[in-house]
């Protein structure tokens, strides 16, 4: 008898896995993930900037050439009929794991019409835009929020005159000389690498390369390219500052874009054949989780002061640069880090047509310690990318909040670590991470 209990259960896994309808509605799931990237891809065939990364297989990339005009209502119609059918497996499914898919396809799908329809030249407020493709708004602030921040640093910054200019005279003493850029980077990258390393088994052969680039509207970026390698570009068209080391490097690479791009192609795309994350659209809810990361990523990796230590024994010696003033400079960096919400209210005015131009760069110099050379750059990144911003502040804190919520404080660092790396190797939606 003991014998026969001991096998019914058996028999109940073997009756499961074999269940015809879940077979039915797996194959289904798949189906449909082929299709998304499909979609993905064709879209991107017009949309320059739509397909960040593509790994998945040759046969899934459009057949014939992009039309001559851009065939809107028919990939609406296609992304609002794939987007149906995965509703309804996301409401239906006795499969937790199949929901999930579904869903934050589903999700994803949201963003590739509102920005289908952004390409057509259909806009929408800031709010509503960032909603659909990002899948949050971010909170609003006005004037009264950033004013008591720079009382502050007008009290803790030496000289008079502007907040700003004193700010500027301050940063510039820890301007990286240009011939010994590539190595104080390389270090950063490199220390960044060391400290993930400690914490996850990344993939065999992962390994990147490092450019440096002008002409972009934004400070870095990682073209993830499959197989575990990304490149890894640093725009030099403005001066780097010595905490841009480890902040460009930590976000682009270890534990940011590359950790994150290698641990979602290992854990989904090849140990369990989930297509759809192959594709990584660029305007979809999985850049705020994306850029979210790998902004708390810094601070994961390099957390209390030991961002400032390793600038102060390692980095500052090799630029070349002195030491002096650079704990008033960080000091100062933290205040102006909580004051970046303010480069939000630049695209919102922007982008509502409530702020011009000119006010914009006020706005980002006076708020965000922008210098012209810097803010100027910002607006074109919102010009290009618009409601984008968001997910580097707004994606961080919702990243933090939702990990330090569920234990991963400062004072239990593995925890933090724990919760981060699952993060970065599954399918996440926005909502899950706000404390309802």
């Amino acid at each position: 008898m003991r014998k026969l209990l001991l096998f019914l259960p058996v028999l109940f896994m073997l009756s499961c896995g074999n269940d015809p309808a879940r077979e039915l509605e797996n194959t289904k799931l798949n189906r449909l993930a082929v299709e998304y990237v499909k979609l993905g891809l064709t879209i991107g065939q017009y949309d320059a900037d739509f397909v960040d990364a593509y790994y998945g297989p040759d046969s899934l990339k459009p057949k014939q050439e992009a039309a001559k005009e851009f065939p809107k209502d028919s990939l609406l119609a296609d992304a609002n009929s794939l987007m149906n059918e995965l509703k309804v497996i996301a409401t239906s499914s006795q499969v937790d794991t199949n929901k999930m898919r579904a869903s934050w396809m589903a999700g994803q799908l949201i963003a590739f019409s509102r920005r289908i329809r952004i390409f057509s030249g259909e806009e929408r407020p800031f709010d509503e835009e960032s909603r659909e493709l990002f899948g949050v708004a971010a909170p609003v602030y006005t004037d009264d929020y950033f004013k008591p921040k720079i009382d502050l640093l007008d009290s803790i910054l030496p000289g008079k005159g502007r907040v700003n200019d004193r700010f500027q005279k301050l940063a510039n003493k820890f301007i990286i000389p240009k011939d010994k850029l590539d190595t104080v980077i390389k270090t950063a990258i490199a220390e960044a690498r060391k400290r993930t390393l400690a914490h996850y088994k990344l993939p065999a052969g992962e390994t990147f390369t490092l450019e440096y680039v002008t002409n972009k509207p934004w400070s870095g970026y990682n073209w993830y390219k499959g197989n575990y390698k990304s490149t890894v570009q640093i725009n030099t068209d403005l001066k780097v500052f010595i905490d841009r080391a480890i902040d460009v490097g930590s976000h682009e690479s270890y534990p940011g874009h590359h950790v994150y791009n290698m641990l979602l192609e290992k854990h989904l795309y090849h140990d369990k054949g989930w297509v759809e994350i192959s594709m990584y659209p660029l305007f979809s809810p999985q850049s705020l989780i994306a850029e979210g990361s790998a902004n708390y990523g810094i601070e994961v990796a390099f957390p209390g002061d030991e961002k400032i230590k390793f600038t102060k024994n390692v980095l500052l010696p090799l630029a070349g640069l002195d030491t002096a003033g650079i704990d008033l400079y960080f000091k100062a960096l933290a205040i102006k880090g909580s004051l970046n919400y303010a480069r939000n209210e630049a695209a919102r005015g922007l982008i509502n047509n409530t702020m011009s131009r000119d006010k914009a760069m006020n706005y980002l110099t006076k708020y965000c310690l922008m210098n012209d050379e810097t803010a100027n750059k910002s607006i074109s990144f919102i010009k290009k990318y618009r409601s984008y911003v968001i997910n580097y502040n707004y994606g961080q804190d919702l990243v933090k909040s939702y990990i330090e919520r569920n234990g991963g404080t400062a004072k239990a660092p593995e925890k933090r670590w724990e919760l981060f790396g699952k993060i970065l190797s599954h399918e996440i939606e926005p909502a899950s991470l706000i404390n309802k």
